[in-house]
């Protein structure tokens, strides 16, 4: 079993610089837009090299080498939004998981000129690990396309960022190797609820990389449980 998770980790490093991937394009009920119309276009948009380090501040929608031209899309609250894989192959390759955060931009205040910062993010989605006490471990993410998912309908009326990540573990059995994919989109919820988003958190500062969800090795021992990084999503189920 334990030549068997070597060559597994192998792999996984022979795979390092390969198979990276970005979130172009938004979805609207069921519809995909153009690449960038209203994603902002992160750093890896060529290279599609992944985000390492958690304390820096591109751990919130990784485009400050960008200029920031995306366009604010509508969605109502309830509707079902999403975005597309870009890369080669273009799908979540790595073995990971997923998390989808929303921020609501201060009242006022464009989003498309809104950096995100503060303690104003809640989490509305997730696809976690699954496990059965020690002897597999699956990700249910992997392969993906894309991904979609509902703005919860509780969701206030407003202008938000929508901030998706895959953290991908295939290398992360050492305190920096988990690799996140990142990017943040822009839109405008209408027909919102009154609903009390939370708990919110920040980003940097919510990810120090040593959860025991970022920095784990997957392959041996096989781990009997996994803690999903970040907070719980809202609204509770």
């Amino acid at each position: 079993m334990k030549g068997f998770a070597t060559l597994a980790a192998i792999a996984a490093l022979a795979a390092k610089a390969s198979a990276h991937y970005v979130w172009p394009q938004l979805i609207v009920n069921g519809a995909n837009t153009t690449s960038w119309q209203y994603v902002r276009q992160s750093n890896n948009w060529q290279d599609l090299n992944p985000l390492t380090d958690v304390s820096s501040v591109d751990v919130r929608c990784y485009d400050s080498e960008e200029s920031g031209t995306s366009s604010t899309m509508s969605v109502a609250a309830g509707s079902t939004v999403g975005f597309t894989v870009s890369g080669n192959p273009a799908n979540l390759y790595h073995p990971g998981v997923l998390n989808v955060y929303m921020a609501k931009a201060p009242d006022g205040t464009d989003v498309a000129d809104w950096d995100g910062s503060g303690n104003v993010w809640f989490k509305v989605y997730q696809i976690s690990a699954v496990t059965d006490g020690g002897s597999t471990i699956t990700f249910p993410a992997t392969g993906m396309p894309e991904v979609t998912f509902p703005i919860p309908s509780e969701t206030p009326s407003g202008q938000y960022l929508i901030r998706i990540e895959h953290i991908a573990l295939h290398v992360a059995s050492s305190f920096g190797g988990a690799q996140f994919y990142i990017a943040c989109g822009q839109v405008e919820v209408t027909g919102g609820g009154s609903g009390t988003p939370g708990p919110l958190v920040q980003f940097p500062g919510e990810y120090t990389g040593n959860e025991p969800g970022i920095l784990l090795d997957i392959y041996y021992p096989i781990p009997a449980t996994y803690t999903q990084p970040g907070p719980a999503v809202w609204p509770a189920a």
